[in-house]
């Protein structure tokens, strides 16, 4: 009877093993698929070039390499281009790039750019807090809860997006560039990151281990680690500057108050293009902020073509927009325009490539990766066909700093916009009055902008 038993298992154990195996490739699979491959002169011709040849460049389209129309219709006025060089700050470049236009063309400067150093050091301190906060408010949870793995899997980064930018000016103020300049580190985030993420982390685990008593004052004493690793790396925050352009003294707060003044938590709505989920809705991202005590990421999800019609009426009237997208798709970086013609892969590995956007979104090949600064469109017998958008990547880059999309690109790789409210119609205004729907930290769809 035992060997009987004994036996039995032994064949469910082969059988199982058998259907394990069952999806892998046998050596008739593999047959096809030597077979499939016929080699000819063609393809021997391509894989030889590849060989040598980036596959980027064998599949720069011909049709696509004469520069195109730079000529825009409507243009916001913007003067200098701004280098976020080797860091994640695109989204605070951004930011204030859409500031630094409203300053220049409302004090008639020649030119102006703000200290995004300031700015930085005060960010990577509350995400800092940020994350030490989360930690203190999920330590009663196991370390594998899934919010808690995400915490210690993002103690911190340098990217971000447009909460960033508005909870950190309305809290801190701004500065001239001259007041806070940009440091190595600053332009440089890799190894400061690296740190940071490592204080962090540890300082994590000893806030899960302490007594309910003693968490506050050791938070306390793990910010102040980070505040000195942050002030060697980037500098001490002026508290007062004294403006060479009128020779007065400010505080960063009054110098915002005084030269820009508006309320960036109330008087922006941020909308996006997710055809993956239900239009006219409001969602929010969890922990998707800069701040504790600051605002979540929310956002009206709408059809592209309401977002085109909110961007043109501020672009017409000369003013810019936060702006995201899924910048590497289809990019020549020489020339700095994105065409979705612009490389023709298919014809050159002999694939068909058939996702949309939202099969794109679904299965992670697409989303939104940088922020950039939305100042011109071009419109034609009452349609838009191109856009430009000024980059942070420095003046030498693309189009004299600037990426210039073709309609069809916008439709396709454009995921993000935040508009002043006086350009967002009222049935969208409304919209924003739904509670949204909360999603979690670890939705892949909303990586921060870089």
């Amino acid at each position: 009877m035992k060997k009987t038993f004994a036996l039995a298992l032994m064949l469910l154990s082969i059988a199982a093993s058998a259907q394990n195996k069952a999806g892998g490739i046998s050596a008739d699979i593999m047959k096809d698929l030597n077979a499939s491959f016929e080699g000819n002169a063609g393809d021997r011709a391509i894989r030889n070039a590849l060989n040598s040849t980036s596959m980027a460049v064998l599949a720069a389209s011909a049709d696509k390499s004469v520069m195109p129309d730079t000529d825009f219709s409507d243009e916001v006025k913007t003067k200098g281009r701004t280098d976020q060089k080797s860091s994640g700050r695109c989204w605070l470049f951004t930011g204030l790039n859409v500031l630094r236009a409203q300053m220049i063309a409302r004090h008639n400067l020649d030119e102006f750019t703000f200290s995004q150093n300031y700015l930085f050091f005060y960010d990577q301190l509350e995400k800092s807090n940020l994350f030490l906060q989360g930690v203190i408010d999920t330590r009663k949870l196991p370390m594998e809860d899934r919010k808690v793995d995400w915490l210690f899997s993002h103690p911190i980064g340098d990217g971000g997006q447009f909460t960033g930018v508005s909870n950190l000016i309305m809290k801190y103020g701004v500065v001239p560039s001259e007041a806070m300049p940009e440091s190595y580190s600053a332009n440089n985030t890799s190894a400061l990151r690296t740190q940071l993420s490592l204080i962090l982390r540890e300082g994590g685990l000893k806030l899960r281990a302490a007594k309910d008593k003693e968490v506050q004052s050791l938070k306390l004493s793990i910010l102040k680690d980070v505040y000195r690793v942050l002030a060697l790396c980037l500098g001490v925050p002026p508290t007062e500057f004294t403006w060479r352009k009128d020779g007065k003294t400010y505080t960063p707060q009054e110098f915002y108050k005084q030269y820009l003044g508006q309320d960036l938590e109330n008087n922006y709505v941020m909308v996006m293009n997710n055809p993956t989920l239900e239009y006219g809705k409001v969602y929010e991202i969890d922990y998707d902020r800069h701040v504790y005590d600051g605002q979540n990421w929310v956002y009206v999800n709408l059809p592209m073509d309401r977002i085109k019609e909110m961007a043109i009426a501020s672009i017409r009237d000369n003013t810019a927009l936060y702006f995201s997208c899924d910048v590497g798709k289809f990019l020549d970086r020489s020339k700095g325009v994105a065409d979705i013609e612009n490389f023709d892969y298919q014809s050159l590995l002999g694939v068909d490539y058939g996702m949309d956007k939202r099969d794109r979104i679904l299965t992670h090949a697409s989303g939104s990766t940088h922020a950039m600064t939305l100042i011109a469109v071009d419109i034609k017998d009452g349609k838009p066909v191109k856009w430009m958008v000024e980059n942070s990547w420095g003046e030498a880059s693309g189009y004299k700093g600037n990426i210039i999309m073709t309609d069809e690109w916008f439709d396709n790789y454009m995921f993000r916009l935040v508009v002043e409210k006086k350009y967002v119609p009222g049935d969208v205004l409304s919209m924003m009055s739904q509670k949204p729907v909360l999603l979690p930290a670890w939705d892949p769809m909303f990586a921060p902008e870089e």
